[in-house]
């Protein structure tokens, strides 16, 4: 009996003390990092007590809340961020390389995959496509800003123009292709493969298309010590073994 009673003493001061340092961490990140995310936050949670919640938006919507100083505890941007370091909303020393995610080529299933591996596999294959999408860059996504880069880099943004079918971030892309209102499909990787219809090429090749990175900080503004540690519990994890695994398997490369 009195170890009946010794062993409920103990689960319940456990139980208390995990209740009092719990908090809920709020993070802000680029939609290519969505699905990794969302894929770790029950293990998160489950592990610490925490509670995340996250919210997803464009690369360069992210950059500019956080240089705009709204509400969060981890911000995940994408290089280059002189104005998120300048605007003294993060802690510059907690900069935190999480993964890296390439623009991909997708195709409806069934149809052939094109050959990819050079530049000029990637030239011929946009000329001799009737059309192809890839999200807005005006919208600030960077898969698209991107695709405009290799575009330019490729001599034919001119000639392309035409053919370009401009879609509401990645998932937006996808829906096109899948729709059968283009011929092919771009966005990064990780959004690819989570969008039904369509199936992964591979990644566009490295000296037109360089593959974005995504970097944790730590927020300067936490509303209490409880969530400030619980900001670093998540960056930890974001950027740990478990996590690896898990950008992995969606299409990204952990780490610089």
């Amino acid at each position: 009996m009195k170890y009946l009673l010794s062993t409920a003493i103990i689960a319940i001061a456990i139980s208390g003390s995990f209740a009092v340092r719990a908090a809920e961490v709020s993070l802000i990140a680029p939609g290519g990092i969505r699905a990794a995310v969302e894929q770790m936050i029950p293990g998160f949670e489950k592990k610490t007590g925490h509670k995340v919640k996250a919210t997803f938006g464009s690369g360069n919507g992210t950059k500019a809340q956080v240089t705009r100083g709204e509400s969060f505890d981890v911000p995940i941007v994408q290089p280059p961020y002189p104005e998120v370091v300048a605007s003294g909303n993060v802690v510059k020393t907690s900069e935190t390389p999480l993964a890296s995610v390439a623009v991909g080529v997708a195709v409806r299933p069934g149809t052939p995959h094109p050959k990819i591996a050079t530049a000029d596999d990637i030239k011929q294959l946009f000329l001799s496509a009737k059309s192809i999408s890839y999200p807005d860059p005006k919208g600030g996504a960077a898969a698209g800003v991107s695709m405009e880069e290799t575009l330019k880099k490729l001599g034919i943004a001119d000639q392309m123009r035409p053919k370009i079918k401009l879609a509401q971030g990645g998932a937006g892309a996808m829906k096109m292709l899948a729709d059968k209102e283009v011929d092919i499909g771009l966005t990064f990787i990780s959004e690819i493969i989570t969008e039904p219809g369509v199936e992964v090429v591979g990644p566009l090749p490295a000296s037109i298309s360089t593959p974005t990175r995504l970097v944790g900080f730590l927020g300067t503004h936490v509303m209490s010590q409880a969530s400030a540690d619980a900001a670093k519990e998540l960056l930890a994890y974001l950027s740990g073994p478990e996590a690896a695994k898990v950008y992995k398997e969606r299409g990204m490369q952990p780490g610089k």
